[in-house]
């Protein structure tokens, strides 16, 4: 793999040693230099089985000072629900002429929220929704009769997540511009959530490596013990 000048000049700042949260950031903020605002992701390597369904750690948590960009929401619900959802910030409300759209193709969301009675219309884009990471589920909040709170709560800052294959959970916890406090604040609510989740099966260490680093930037390993005090 070929690096970049740019690529080279960055790593150079980044020590081979884990981090405080607060100099992880720090160092992240330092190395975001892109021409645009760059966003800041956090991965956690966890010590589980993602092929065990009683290990597949998988939950949401509402960040603090939420992730900087507008979360474009559908609520897929009939009469009244819909018109709540739309009070309430929803981007996008209805049942048929969505599920129509999104068997078409239209992929314009970045979280869907359902009733439970329309589940099962819902349940027929399982094979399209399930790869993006949409399809509405009970643990995260996003298949629930109270849309109008789902859509607030996702609106200010409520993220969700799960473990992939190689058992590491992805995240975005903010931007690169902004203050350090704010991606301190999310990245301890994030790593206090998924604490919270640790399987009763899990043997060992459950979380293995925390690092954190900007879209374009070099990855900095964030301190275990200080990141889940």
């Amino acid at each position: 793999m070929q690096f970049s000048k740019r690529s080279k000049a960055l790593a150079q700042k980044i020590e081979p040693k884990a981090y405080s949260v607060e100099e992880a950031v720090a160092k992240v903020k330092e190395t975001a230099t892109a021409k645009f605002t760059e966003s800041v992701d956090i991965s956690v390597r966890l010590g589980v089985d993602p092929k065990k369904a009683d290990q597949a750690v998988r939950g949401t948590v509402a960040l603090p000072h939420g992730i900087g960009r507008e979360v474009r929401v559908l609520v897929l619900a009939r009469p009244p629900r819909d018109e709540e959802a739309k009070a309430a910030g929803a981007d996008h409300a209805g049942l048929a002429e969505y599920v129509a759209k999104i068997q078409g193709g239209w992929a314009d969301i970045d979280v869907i929220i359902a009733t439970p009675d329309v589940m099962g219309e819902v349940g027929k884009l399982g094979k399209i929704l399930g790869p993006r990471g949409l399809m509405p589920n009970p643990k995260s909040g996003t298949v629930t009769a109270d849309v109008a709170k789902a859509v607030k709560e996702v609106k200010a800052g409520k993220i969700e997540f799960r473990v992939d294959k190689a058992g590491i959970l992805h995240a975005s916890v903010g931007k690169a511009n902004f203050e350090q406090k704010q991606l301190v604040d999310n990245i301890h609510a994030f790593v206090a959530a998924v604490i919270r989740l640790k399987p009763a099966t899990a043997k060992g260490t459950y979380v293995k490596s925390i690092h954190l680093s900007s879209t374009m930037g070099p990855g900095v390993e964030i301190d275990r013990a200080h990141a889940v005090e």
